[in-house]
């Protein structure tokens, strides 16, 4: 019997609504872990994260037996209660509606994994809406400026 192979590399990318610095620092190690325990019971690969305050970068290996919108849907609602329910903040957190998704060859993961490590540097120099931005450029995207993330400038 033929089984079904592939090879898909998603990096996807989301923000905090209202884009405020919400995520504490003390706190991403923790939030990384349980994101990666979202990805895992879902069956897909974890390859990166990380989270920034304001924002969250993520790689995973897909397989086809979930779409993407579903794998997002599930790591934004499922770190929310996550955050809520562990009270890091006064108020209710959420993510944005929407999110970013790249897809990337097998000779790229060393790089993007390593570029996603390295977000702490990188926001040193370029501010969240100008990467988000870079991303679309890079891959010819085409968006509407009206339903792209809230910026804080």
């Amino acid at each position: 019997m033929p089984n079904t192979y592939t090879q898909l590399y998603i990096q996807i990318v989301f923000a905090v609504k209202g884009r405020p610095n919400l995520i504490p620092k003390q706190h991403r190690e923790e939030l990384h872990k349980f994101i990666s325990g979202i990805v895992q019971k879902r069956k897909q690969k974890l390859l990166s994260i990380f989270c920034m305050p304001d924002h969250t970068h993520i790689l995973v290996g897909l397989t086809p037996d979930i779409s993407i919108s579903d794998l997002a849907r599930d790591i934004k609602a499922g770190s929310s209660k996550f955050i809520n329910d562990n009270n890091w903040f006064q108020g209710k957190f959420n993510w944005q509606e929407g999110f970013g998704a790249f897809s990337y060859s097998r000779s790229q993961i060393d790089t993007v994994i390593k570029y996603i490590l390295n977000q702490e540097e990188h926001h040193k120099k370029k501010t969240f809406k100008e990467e988000y931005l870079d991303f679309l450029k890079k891959f010819e995207i085409e968006y509407d400026e009206k339903y792209l993330f809230e910026w804080i400038e």
